[in-house]
């Protein structure tokens, strides 16, 4: 009884790995992602203040017209770790306002102001249009899911909030997709209103010429499936697109697409700095109890041997 169990076991995983097994193989495969050496990374890394400042620039100027992110609100921009947080006022803030405190904050009460917010109802039961507060989340684009898809080919513009979480390599994926749009390789077709990008996730063997397929529609010998796939969102970067106010820092795709990425890893992660300090202290404190413990333990053991 028990071998027939085990021998039913095999046949049906048996089975599921040759179901998956086509799936898997007409898969497309992607370019890996460019790798870089962001200020955040290993234990230690903290966010780059100026790069994500940068980094909210171009998503206000750039993504925002398109992509949401209904889960940050405008005060968070002003949280410790934040962009724009402040642990002391300007000059020209009354002594009274407390700059730490995200609401209070002048800058982040300035950006949210910028914007309009649907609120109410009021007294007559009517919905109204307000300026923003920091309490607010920021705005989405589209009045609703139907209206994005319509905008945009048919094509729903991800949330960017938790983005850097949703994909893999994180920062790194998105940098290399904003940087790597190219021109659809000559052995495929790609529909008007599409853009190929060889690290977008894909199956271009969907998209070769008729002349590269043989009599049953797969690739002929020695035709290579081109990586990535293709996309309804077009470049959105081109050099000197953005006027930064730092005129050191290079106006180029490279370097908006590096500082978006930053500011979108911390949307996913604005708590990152203090759950690496605590970490550290927690490693720290734990070191240390393993050193008392042990000098206990020789301490106690040296004196029962006498």
């Amino acid at each position: 009884m028990e071998r027939m169990k085990i021998r039913c076991t095999l046949i049906i995983a048996a089975l599921v790995f040759a179901s998956s097994a086509p799936a898997i193989a007409a898969g497309g495969k992607t370019t890996p992602a460019i790798h870089n050496h962001w200020h955040f990374d290993g234990p230690f890394g903290t966010y780059d203040k100026d790069a994500l400042q940068r980094g909210y620039q171009v998503y206000k100027t750039i993504c925002a017209s398109c992509h949401s992110m209904k889960q940050v609100s405008f005060r968070n921009l002003g949280q410790k770790g934040g962009p724009f947080y402040l642990a002391e006022c300007p000059a020209g803030v009354p002594e009274s306002v407390d700059c730490s405190n995200s609401n209070e904050n002048p800058i982040v009460k300035a950006i949210a102001g910028e914007y309009q917010v649907e609120d109410g109802p009021d007294d007559t039961g009517d919905m109204f249009m307000r300026a923003g507060l920091p309490s607010d989340r920021f705005p989405n684009p589209f009045a609703n899911d139907e209206q994005s898809r319509f905008a945009n080919n048919g094509a729903f513009p991800p949330d960017l909030s938790l983005i850097v979480k949703a994909r893999h390599h994180g920062p790194d994926y998105i940098y290399s997709l904003l940087t790597g749009f190219e021109d659809e390789p000559a052995t495929v077709t790609v529909a008007p209103g599409q853009y190929y990008n060889p690290y977008f996730t894909g199956d271009m063997s969907q998209l070769l010429k008729p002349e590269f397929l043989n009599e049953e529609g797969h690739p002929l010998h020695g035709v290579e499936i081109p990586p990535g796939g293709v996309l309804a969102m077009a470049p959105p970067l081109f050099d000197g697109i953005i006027d930064y106010a730092d005129e050191a820092t290079p106006e180029t795709v490279e370097q908006y697409a590096r500082d978006v990425s930053e500011f979108l890893t911390w949307a996913s992660e604005p708590k990152m700095e203090a759950r690496k300090k605590l970490g550290i202290m927690s490693l720290a404190y734990l070191l240390i109890l393993t050193g008392i413990l042990y000098w206990s333990y020789k301490e106690i053991w040296s004196k029962a041997d006498h």
